[in-house]
């Protein structure tokens, strides 16, 4: 069996893409690796934010959809993104560079066992930054022209938080199909990791009865987490089928190959290989600077671009 390395990158729906722009790389300090369309409605932008070179288990990426509804928060969801930074001297830093530039945050606090500092974007989206105390994603690398300094850049993602009303479902097909490991159990509340002991692949999930969510702007789509190549995601596609799960089949990103398919509670997964990563098309200098479009897209380039707004820097 094969081991699922830890998260790929994470999805969300945004109604402004300018605003959402300024707020990951201004506020932030990510770098904006990707500026491309939703290759299923390519009237509607996709942007990723990552590392230097967007690497997987770094990105953060955003559907813009300008017309979207606020989130009506429940369950059934992913509901929080962990982010990883280097120290508790950071946070102190976050918190105080928040605190000057607006950012909704609480008190320094702790979250699944570390220290830690929420925050929310200008769509609503929950977030937390968290001391990695040395979890970072091994191939991080630091982005010298970010706002941040080097020592407290946001290192990847963290603790990814899901709400559910059926907690055994998603926990025996997180361990029994995946392989994760449960490292802590309680009435309300199971961590898993993909990696035991790392902060880079782990899912905490939290029971909770309800309604559904019902998505909107700052609302979560999709976890994807990280395999390495073709082969992997064959057997990874065979896996969900025989689990009893409907795979949307192995579809070809151009940037990664990938399938999604829906657990029990209604959770979207995706399950992306590594490569061949943001530079298929790009060099690192210039990564994220104009619109890039896949090949069998780049002959509707005319269309597609009268149909997106300019993204204000």
């Amino acid at each position: 069996m094969y081991q699922i390395p830890g998260h790929h990158h994470i999805s969300m729906i945004t109604k402004n893409a300018s605003q959402n722009n300024h707020f990951y790389k201004q506020v932030l300090g990510l770098r904006r690796v990707k500026i491309t369309v939703n290759q299923d409605d390519p009237s509607m932008y996709h942007l990723f934010y990552g590392d230097k070179t967007g690497s997987p288990g770094t990105e953060l990426t955003f559907f813009e959809i300008p017309l979207v509804g606020k989130t009506y928060h429940g369950t059934n969801a992913i509901t929080r993104i962990g982010l990883l930074v280097p120290s508790e001297e950071s946070l102190h830093y976050w918190k105080k560079r928040f605190e000057k530039l607006g950012v909704t945050h609480s008190e320094i606090t702790m979250y699944t066992d570390r220290l830690a500092l929420k925050f929310e974007d200008p769509d609503g989206l929950r977030l937390v930054l968290l001391v990695s105390n040395g979890d970072k994603v091994s191939h991080w690398e630091t982005w010298g022209k970010s706002e941040v300094p080097s020592e407290h850049q946001i290192q990847g993602m963290g603790p990814v938080e899901m709400t559910v009303r059926r907690l055994e479902k998603i926990a025996n097909t997180l361990t029994d199909m995946f392989g994760y490991t449960e490292v802590s159990r309680s009435e309300r509340e199971a961590i898993f990791q993909s990696v035991k002991g790392e902060a880079f692949g782990e899912i905490v999930v939290k029971y909770m009865d309800g309604p559904t969510e019902k998505p909107g702007r700052g609302s979560i789509h999709h976890l994807a987490i990280r395999v390495k190549n073709d082969e992997e995601l064959k057997y990874w596609d065979e896996k969900v089928k025989q689990r009893g799960f409907h795979s949307s089949g192995i579809v070809d990103r151009y940037y990664f190959k990938s399938l999604y398919f829906r657990e029990s509670n209604g959770i979207l997964f995706e399950i992306a290989t590594d490569g061949p990563g943001f530079m298929i098309d790009g060099d690192v200098e210039h990564l994220g600077e104009k619109l890039e479009l896949p090949p069998f897209l780049e002959e509707r380039r005319g269309e597609i671009e009268s149909k997106l707004s300019r993204i204000e820097d």
